[in-house]
């Protein structure tokens, strides 16, 4: 019989392993033999995946939990001894009161932020750097509920957390009267932060101690600003007061034009070197000197697109300032005019004018201001012809007298102002096609030219008015160049009717109120005419000299239509009594026949209405 190498000698394997035995031996045996068989079956089965994983997860579980209560005690530790303090990481307006009692934070928020709020609040608007008074403005703290808000524990486990490693800013509440905050703050905008638009430009200093020299300067362009809005600034200013930082305010800013190289370009390049010597202008025997100051007021600038600065020269003010140096080498000129020598026409020589032409004189004054040395122009002069030269004066056929009016009843200061307009108008020349114009012929109705305060009427009603009573001289006139067949150029009647002309045939020339009123007379005749006006021994005659051509008849119209005057009752040294008059309408017919032929060549009827004239009654 064959035997295992690891067989005990002796031993039979039925009979030792197999048959039951006796006593102890027998239970020992059953038990080894149990364990075998379970050893067998360890070995021969390995335990489930599943098995494994349980065993896995239960270790985490107990970790977990373990963790779980390791971080609860710590938790709950750290919350009852910060109990009662500022939670960790807390900062008031950038002060750092973290893990301070309340008594501790409260008394070093006193001590750090009681100087801050009398400090001046540093604004920011745009480029404006500013300042606003805290006390004046109504801006305050409310201790009690910023020192509340930087009192709360918080119970978030994450944010007790993260207190260990950051920082929480809870800010401060602030106390404000409302109306006086945004009054400061209006004020402050009105006077510091808004601001028109400054265009870059140029100006001038006068240097002390020279003759007339000027510094030329830049004014440096600067956009303009409004601050947006003033509830949103106020809002601001609560919210940031007492940052280090200051308040920064929304602004609206207006561009400009020109940038500060194109100003600098313009002064550098131009002004300076323009405005450095005198300029000369040599005239014809006389010279005269613009100086720098005089060149400096003419200069113009204006800011255009792309940020350059335009500059121009006003040769206006050039001419002005020269002119009166060169007055002497120029020669005014005269039309010739008709002159009366003995009652008798004399032609008056024209004179030809002799004037500098300041636009050819001017045409290099650009490159000549840019010159350092030889800053000089030439005059240049026109010469120019009278409209009415001697010789066509001459050969205008002003031989005799076609037509002659006088009227009288003229006194005081009527009488000096007709006096002042006759001296413009006799002597003027009208050549034929040509119309006279009394409203051009005679200026400006002033003291300066001669006349005096009047009444308006030339019967001495009226307001007075300077140059009052001059209608008298233009009905005259307008009666001359009737009688003498001339066209009406246009005219009006007085408002009510003066008895000391012909009826549809007198002429208003002056308003109520001292304004002028136009009449004009059309030489419709081949030849010239020539207007004598002759005041004198209150009275007024006006002779046109020409050609005749006509024998003038006028037949004066029926009176109609009449209005009563109305009855005004007056009282106290100053009423003047008034008769009044009634007011009517009428005509008058001029028939114009030729005075070589004998025939009539025309009638011309004109129609006029006056009003009635008020009767004052002095009680």
């Amino acid at each position: 019989m064959v035997r295992d190498e690891h067989d005990e000698p002796g031993t039979d394997l039925f009979t030792d392993e197999l048959l039951p035995a006796t006593g102890s031996a027998v239970e020992d045996n059953d038990e080894d033999l149990v364990d075998e068989l379970f050893e067998v079956d360890r070995v021969a089965h390995p335990p489930p995946p599943a098995s494994k994983f349980r065993k896995v997860l239960g270790k985490a579980f107990m970790a977990a939990g373990v963790l779980m209560g390791l971080f609860v005690l710590a938790y709950a530790v750290d919350l009852i001894v910060s109990a009662g303090d500022v939670p960790r990481g807390v900062t008031v307006a950038g002060i750092d009161v973290g893990g301070l009692t309340h008594k501790e934070a409260e008394s070093k928020l006193r001590r750090e932020l009681e100087p801050r709020l009398i400090r001046p609040v540093r604004v920011r608007a745009g480029d404006v750097r500013t300042e606003l008074q805290p006390a004046s403005s109504g801006l305050g703290l409310d201790w009690p509920q910023t020192l509340g808000r930087a009192g709360h524990q918080p119970l978030s486990p994450y944010t007790r957390l993260m207190s260990f490693f950051s920082s929480r800013e809870v800010g401060v509440v602030t106390w404000a009267d409302a109306p006086k905050l945004e009054k400061a703050v209006s004020d402050l905008a009105a006077a510091k932060l808004n601001r028109p638009p400054v265009e870059g430009t140029i100006g001038f200093q006068p240097i002390a101690g020279s003759d007339a020299r000027v510094r030329p300067v830049a004014v440096e362009p600067r956009a303009g600003q409004t601050l947006v809005d003033v509830k949103a600034a106020v809002t601001a200013v609560i919210d940031r007061w007492l940052s280090d930082d200051g308040v920064e305010l929304k602004v609206n800013v207006a561009p400009v034009k020109a940038n500060s190289a194109g100003v600098h370009a313009a002064l550098d390049g131009v002004v300076v070197p323009a405005v450095a010597k005198p300029l000369l202008i040599r005239g014809e025997g006389k010279d005269a000197t613009l100086k720098p100051n005089v060149l400096a007021g003419s200069f113009q600038f204006a800011a255009r697109d792309g940020g350059n600065l335009e500059v121009r020269i006003d040769q206006g003010k050039l001419r002005a300032a020269a002119q009166p140096q060169l007055k002497e080498t120029e020669t005014d000129g005269a039309d010739a005019q008709i002159v009366f020598v003995d009652d008798r026409p004399a032609v008056q020589p024209s004179k030809d004018a002799r004037k500098v032409n300041w636009d050819l004189t001017f045409s290099a004054l650009t490159s000549v201001l840019a010159k350092s040395e030889e800053r000089e122009l030439k005059a240049v002069y026109d010469a120019s012809s009278p409209a009415v030269s001697t010789d066509a004066a001459k050969v205008l056929g002003i031989n005799e007298i076609i037509g002659e009016f006088t009227t009288s009843g003229l006194s005081g200061p009527a009488m000096t102002n007709t006096q002042a307009l006759a001296t413009r108008v006799s002597g003027t020349i009208v050549k034929p096609n040509e119309t006279f114009s009394l409203g051009a012929r005679s200026g400006s109705r002033t003291a300066d030219a001669g006349y005096v305060p009047a009444p308006v009427n030339e019967d001495g009603t009226g307001p007075v008015v300077v140059g009052g009573g001059v209608s008298q001289l233009a009905t005259t006139l307008y009666n001359a160049a009737y009688l003498a067949g001339l066209a009406d150029g246009g005219h009006l009647e007085h408002d009510h009717y003066l008895d000391r002309y012909p009826v549809a045939r007198d002429v208003k020339a002056v308003n109520d109120d001292g304004s002028p009123v136009e009449m004009q007379i059309v030489n419709d005749a081949p030849t010239g005419i020539a207007i004598q006006v002759i005041p004198a021994n209150g009275s007024v005659t006006v002779r046109i000299w020409g050609t005749k051509r006509f024998s003038v008849q006028s037949a004066g119209g029926e009176r109609h239509s009449f209005v009563p005057q109305p009855v005004r009752i007056g009282s106290g040294p100053g009423c003047v009594p008034d008769p009044g008059a009634a007011g009517f309408s009428t005509s008058d017919t001029r028939v114009l026949i030729d005075v070589v032929s004998g025939t009539e060549v025309r009638r011309e009827t004109r129609n006029a209405t006056y009003s009635p004239r008020t009767a004052v009654i002095c009680a």
